[in-house]
């Protein structure tokens, strides 16, 4: 019987820090890391590593545990996040707040533990979607998860200056490719779920304008989002294996948001949803094959 509680209350204490959103953005930043180590010559002991792998974790896992203990009241209204951990009530708000702002506590030691650069880097990430996204402009502005965005790209840039400066602009690169690729994530989802942010009061961009409008944007960002894809295998530090996945895979994701755009329903709407995170990763992993190989 006890370890059927300790096992339900580690379920749940997991469950809370969204690990599907924090699996991608720590993969990227291992990714990243790897990326710099090659480009740059510069090699790394296990510990950076994994302080890396802890800092990265850590952070994102409690930026979003004290994002939902935020947005406990909405997630309480909205049918898809209602079963989460805290409206659903296994776990008390109190306690996720403590346990968010431990691990964000562990993430800033982690990343200090590096260099001065990765804990700069991890301030900001969480500042950003922790204050700037969750609590002051999720419930005000369609500019959202634009503005809050800039936490989604942290990991990558993390990760490559937890290496090395050395060509930096191929870091800020990554990060801004992570940034361009938020919107289409984010607004397909939420086209697909317009009621339910409506019923929350959630001004996402499908929720204020109207289905045409936030098609054609999400059509344009994710145009924009593969067209610097593409410009990244220009840069003379990929070859042509991460051109030939990136352009096959971004012909994919354009025929996808044209087809939203021109006949929109929930079904095209989920499934870019549903593609454009292994698209993301599959980028990542196209760059770090092309230069080991």
């Amino acid at each position: 019987m006890l370890k059927s509680r300790v096992g339900y209350s580690i379920r749940n204490y997991w469950e809370v820090t969204k690990p599907k959103i924090w699996y991608l953005l720590v993969f990227t930043a291992f990714a990243s890391a790897v990326i710099a180590s090659n480009i740059s010559g510069v090699g790394a002991d296990i510990l950076i590593w994994a302080l890396l792998l802890a800092s990265v974790t850590a952070g994102s896992a409690g930026a979003n545990t004290v994002s939902s203990y935020v947005d406990r009241d909405i997630d309480a209204i909205m049918e898809r996040t209602r079963h989460r951990p805290i409206p659903s009530k296994r776990i008390d708000a109190k306690y996720a707040l403590y346990y968010g702002l431990t691990l964000i506590a562990i993430a800033l030691i982690t990343s200090a533990m590096i260099n001065v650069y990765a804990l700069m880097l991890m301030a900001f990430g969480i500042f950003d979607y922790v204050v700037v996204y969750s609590k002051l402009l999720k419930r005000r502005s369609r500019a959202n998860i634009v503005l809050g965005g800039f936490s989604g790209g942290m990991p990558a840039l993390i990760g490559y200056v937890s290496i090395t400066l050395t060509n930096i602009e191929v870091g800020i690169m990554l990060a801004l490719l992570v940034f361009l690729w938020i919107p289409m994530h984010i607004w397909s989802l939420a086209l697909r779920l317009k009621e339910d942010y409506s019923r929350a009061n959630v001004p996402m961009l499908p929720v204020v304008n109207s289905v045409s409008t936030s098609t054609r944007v999400i059509a344009a960002t994710t145009l924009l989002m593969v067209a610097f894809s593409m410009v990244l295998a220009y840069t003379g530090y990929f070859g042509y294996l991460y051109l030939i996945i990136a352009g096959v895979t971004g012909i994919i994701v354009t025929i996808m948001s044209i087809q939203l755009l021109l006949k929109p329903d929930e079904a095209k709407a989920w499934r870019l949803f549903k593609f454009s995170s292994p698209y993301l990763a599959v980028l990542f992993i196209a760059m770090m094959v092309d230069l080991l190989i």
